[in-house]
């Protein structure tokens, strides 16, 4: 069995060669960085500079959730970007679920070099999602969709109910997010469960529609649900993702030299 669920933020400095490479990290709703902290520690042992908030309203009470908006999420989650920026060369955003789609808003906002996600969410199928803003007013909350892993002991440490007026506030960043998704113009690496009981294929279609300017890798996990983070496929995700990661930096780099004489030579020339 797991230990109790670690809910505090995590920080990490670079400490590799060469470039130096930052990775912002957001975790999903009712979630906590519980969840995605072995993911995290991978990113820092591969020496990236790693930035993981505790989203507000998450790893207290549903309660508190429920007082929380979506543009709240997006600030914390913005902040620890900048944060990042101020000195790394090339930032990183990822995420899992509803963090998914916040990395996705950070790479439509903000110059990042790549973006990673496990099972993102953009779509909520639930019929009951369009009136969530009226049911708020009469139903406080609902049963929650928490632990949808197939590795037998494990607690992801999410909340047991889910806050109606937190799931309007989810609904309407999700519609804002596919709006913008046209903005993305870095990498993006996806790695997806075959078997999700939370987020539906609707959400990947919605990033496969919206992601007009930008390349598209997914990458099929057969032995897992959606908390794949903490899942049977969990290794293959902490490798893939740093090998995405210097993948693109390398290219980034070589890119940057190749033109770095023509530059000059155009200076000359003035």
């Amino acid at each position: 069995m797991t230990s109790s669920p670690d809910h505090s933020p995590y920080s990490s400095p670079s400490n590799g060669e060469g470039p130096r490479i930052g990775v912002v990290l957001s975790h999903g709703f009712t979630g906590s960085p519980h969840g995605l902290r072995t993911w995290a520690q991978a990113f820092a042992a591969a020496g990236f500079a790693v930035r993981m908030p505790l989203l507000p309203g998450h790893g207290t009470s549903w309660q508190e959730l429920a007082r929380t908006t979506w543009q709240q999420w997006h600030a914390a989650l913005d902040d620890a970007y900048l944060e990042l920026d101020a000195e790394c060369d090339y930032v990183f955003a990822a995420g899992l679920s509803m963090g998914g789609a916040l990395a996705l808003r950070i790479a439509a906002t903000r110059p990042v070099a790549g973006v990673v996600l496990v099972n993102p969410g953009l779509v909520i199928d639930d019929p009951r999602a369009p009136l969530a803003g009226i049911l708020k007013l009469v139903m406080k909350s609902t049963p929650a969709i928490a632990n949808d892993i197939l590795k037998e002991g494990m607690d992801e440490g999410a909340y047991p109910r889910t806050p109606v007026a937190a799931a309007h506030e989810l609904n309407k960043m999700f519609k804002d997010t596919i709006r913008i998704l046209p903005r993305v113009t870095s990498p993006v690496q996806v790695y997806r469960s075959t078997v999700d009981h939370v987020v539906s294929d609707s959400s990947i279609v919605a990033l496969r529609r919206g992601l007009t300017h930008a390349p598209l890798e997914l990458v099929r996990l057969e032995n897992s649900y959606h908390v794949a983070t903490m899942d049977n496929d969990a290794d293959q995700i902490f490798a893939g993702s740093v090998d995405f990661i210097r993948s693109v930096v390398s290219t980034a780099g070589a890119a940057s030299a190749s033109a770095a004489p023509v530059q000059e030579a155009s200076h000359e020339q003035a």
